[in-house]
């Protein structure tokens, strides 16, 4: 979704283009027709395409990228313009990113670089052909280059509700005299923003937990096919089910014709979330079940066992602990609309990071055992409390993946503690090498 290269990239690429025809041939899928726009009616020399590139490799490129292209048959020129440039080296970039406050901007593009740099990178590319009106295309037109002014073209980027896809999606609404939002608003879909991410982050599991992780309760809500269209592909979908109506009043298709450029040599983007629930199960019960026998080979004088015992509780400790400390930052601290009301805090508590002290200290020293037991216990019911309230309404953020894999953790820290401050206490006077 996100233009990962600044535009010295494209005129690089640019080198290595050659003309559309010669590269790849087209492969037309559908037509319909349109009333004949008079030969000097104004923006009749134009002709507009939405352009949809499939996803990639690296992790921006996971949802995909589209620009809209203007063909002006009048002055000879093929221009694409894109909301997807941003640049690593910007001042305070990576503190922006974490912030929420990255700074996107649009860009016009020579259509055959941009072409050329889509097809080098071995990603799809799908034209679809808009059934616009003259006067329609002409206020893109101009639209667009108004957008592309230095004064007008940086916009803060949000990844559901403001980024480059939906800035095209409104531009080209703002050109329909709103008819696209119209048509759109009010047909709901089955997916939500969690969801559609879920999807993407497909055969990336460290991706995946991270967003699973990361998105709050604003991130479960259904959401509409307008909404939808912060996925270039998804929106390309949806324009081929979109009426318009024409200059005359009458309802015509969106799209008027389609045009597969390039075909990629990868599978298409996954069309479902993966099931990864039973992993995140499995590693919550296996990390469970490898403390409780460690602590039951501490009780029978194993002193390593011991060690690997504390040592395997703490270190989830200091997992939930600057986990929790992050989300909470990330609701409380940032921009992050997305990242809030986060049930996952259920979970990983920032009250956790207490415990990397308290849990050695209690176990080795028999010092603060009573504070150690009663906060391991306070954030395992907490975290029984998030798995039993995913009935009640205000609770259902869908988490079930970082609900199997935390609580039988938080439950097994707890006992952790308990058994063995209680084996400490009544073997120190007996096993002094303990």
């Amino acid at each position: 979704m996100k233009f990962p290269l600044i535009l010295k990239a494209f005129l690089g690429a640019a080198v290595l283009s050659a003309p559309l025809g010669a590269q790849t041939p087209a492969d037309t899928v559908s037509k319909a027709n349109v009333p004949a726009a008079l030969p000097n009616e104004a923006g009749s020399n134009l002709t507009v395409y939405l352009l949809t590139f499939g996803w990639g490799d690296v992790v921006w490129e996971r949802f995909g990228h589209n620009a809209i292209w203007i063909k002006d048959r009048t002055r000879g020129t093929d221009m694409t313009y894109n909301w997807g440039m941003f640049d690593f080296d910007q001042p305070h970039f990576i503190w922006r990113f974490v912030t929420g406050d990255t700074r996107y901007w649009m860009e016009p593009i020579d259509y055959n670089s941009m072409v050329a740099y889509y097809k080098q990178h071995n990603r799809s590319i799908l034209a679809q052909e808009l059934n616009l009106s003259p006067a329609q295309r002409l206020k893109l037109q101009q639209f667009v280059q108004w957008n592309a002014l230095p004064q007008n073209k940086f916009y803060r980027y949000d990844y559901y509700r403001d980024n480059c896809s939906t800035r095209l999606r409104d531009a080209l609404d703002h050109a329909l005299g709103g008819q696209l939002q119209t048509a759109t608003v009010s047909r709901m879909t089955p997916g939500t923003y969690r969801w559609h991410t879920q999807r993407l982050m497909t055969g990336d599991l460290p991706l995946y937990t991270g967003v699973t992780l990361a998105l709050g309760h604003p991130a479960d809500k259904p959401i509409s096919m307008w909404q939808e269209m912060f996925l270039p592909v998804r929106m390309a979908n949806d324009f081929r089910t979109v009426t318009v109506a024409d200059s005359t009043g009458n309802q015509i298709p969106l799209v008027k014709s389609e045009t597969a450029i390039f075909t990629a040599g990868r599978p298409p983007e996954p069309s479902t979330a993966p099931g990864y629930l039973w992993l995140f199960v499995a590693v919550g019960l296996l990390y469970a079940a490898i403390l409780v026998l460690l602590v039951r080979g501490a009780e029978s004088g194993n002193r390593l066992a011991l060690f690997g015992a504390t040592a395997l509780a703490t270190v989830w400790t200091i997992v939930a602990g600057v986990g929790g400390l992050a989300l909470l930052f990330a609701w409380v601290f940032t921009k992050h609309y997305f990242m809030g009301r986060n049930e996952n805090l259920l979970h990983f508590d920032p009250l956790s990071i207490a415990l990397v002290v308290l849990v050695p200290l209690s176990i080795y020293t028999l010092r603060g055992v009573s504070r150690a037991l009663k906060l391991a216990g306070f954030i395992a019911l907490l975290s029984l409390f998030g798995f039993v309230a995913q009935g009640i309404p205000l609770f259902d953020q869908k988490n079930g993946e970082v609900v199997a894999l935390a609580l039988p953790i938080n439950l097994a820290v707890w006992w952790t503690v308990y058994r063995l401050t209680s084996y400490r206490r009544t073997s120190l006077p007996s096993s002094a090498a303990l």
